[in-house]
C-alpha cells in the first residue's frame, strides 16, 4: 500500500534503483492511473467536466472516486474502513529509509491527521481537493471541485460504478 501511494513522488522512468516491493508499488500506481485515464467512460466524464475544471478534471476524478470508494467501501472490501485504516495508519515498511523526504513528510501529516478517515465525507472531499490544488505548480479550480460533484453527482457515481466493475475484473484476474 505504502509503496503504492509512493507512486506520486517518484518522477520518470527510472525508479530501478529503490527495492523490489517499492517498484512493484509504483507500477501498480501507473498501471492504475493508465487505466483510469484511458477508460471510456472516465474519458467521456473528464471531458464533459473540463470546461469547469480545466486542465484538472482528470485529478478531480481521481478524488471523487478516492472519496466514492470511502464512501462505498462495503462493497468492495471485506474488513471495515475503519480498521483497514488503523492498519495503514501504524503500517511500518521496512523499506522507509529509501523514500523520499517530502514522502516522509507527507505520511507524517497523512497520518497524525487521518486524513483517509475523512474522505467519505463532503468535508474530506473539499479538503482533498484543496490540498491537491496546493501542490499543483499553476493556478487551477480544482478547489471548486467539489461544486461540480454536488451537481453531477448521479452522472459521476454512474461513472464509478461502470469504472469499479471494469477494474475489479482487469485487477482481478
Amino acid at each position: 500500500m505504502l509503496s503504492n501511494l509512493y507512486g506520486d513522488f517518484v518522477k520518470g522512468k527510472n525508479y530501478t534503483k529503490y527495492p523490489d516491493i517499492i517498484q512493484k508499488g509504483i507500477s501498480l500506481h501507473r498501471t492504475i492511473d493508465h487505466f483510469i485515464d484511458t477508460h471510456p467512460a472516465v474519458t467521456e466524464l473528464r471531458l464533459s467536466l473540463y470546461e469547469k475544471l480545466p486542465k484538472v478534471a482528470g485529478i478531480a476524478i481521481d478524488l471523487y472516486f478516492d472519496h466514492l470508494l470511502a464512501r462505498n467501501w462495503k462493497q468492495f472490501h471485506d474488513i471495515n474502513y475503519e480498521e483497514f485504516l488503523a492498519d495503514f495508519y501504524i503500517y511500518e515498511a521496512d523499506f522507509e529509509q529509501e523514500l523520499k523526504i517530502e514522502f516522509k513528510q507527507f505520511m507524517y501529516f497523512f497520518r497524525t491527521k487521518k486524513w483517509l478517515d475523512h474522505y467519505p465525507t463532503a468535508f474530506g472531499l473539499a479538503k482533498s481537493c484543496e490540498g491537491v490544488s496546493k501542490r499543483i505548480s499553476f493556478e487551477n479550480l480544482l478547489h471548486k471541485a467539489p461544486e461540480q460533484f454536488y451537481i453531477r453527482e448521479k452522472e459521476i457515481q454512474a461513472c464509478f460504478e461502470i469504472y469499479m466493475n471494469d477494474a475489479i475484473n482487469k485487477f482481478n484476474q
